[in-house]
């Protein structure tokens, strides 16, 4: 299920003050090779938020943070 990348996002997630956009998390992502673009973001968050790991929070646009 894509942890790596998940691990990635998680890491940007949780230096976060307030909950992100795809777009402002891949901005803050090093290494973009593997997520190209901010849907690939948004594709791997609602997976692991079907998973109870992550809050989808229900603005336009979509803003994620960790469940703690």
């Amino acid at each position: 299920m894509h942890t790596h990348e998940y691990e990635r996002i998680r890491g940007v997630l949780a230096e976060a003050d307030e909950p992100l956009t795809a777009r402002e998390i891949l901005a803050l992502l090093e290494d973009t090779e593997d997520l190209d673009s901010p849907h690939r973001v948004a594709t791997v968050l609602g997976r692991w938020a079907e998973r109870d790991e992550v809050e989808v929070i229900a603005k336009r646009p979509y803003r994620y943070r960790l469940n703690t």
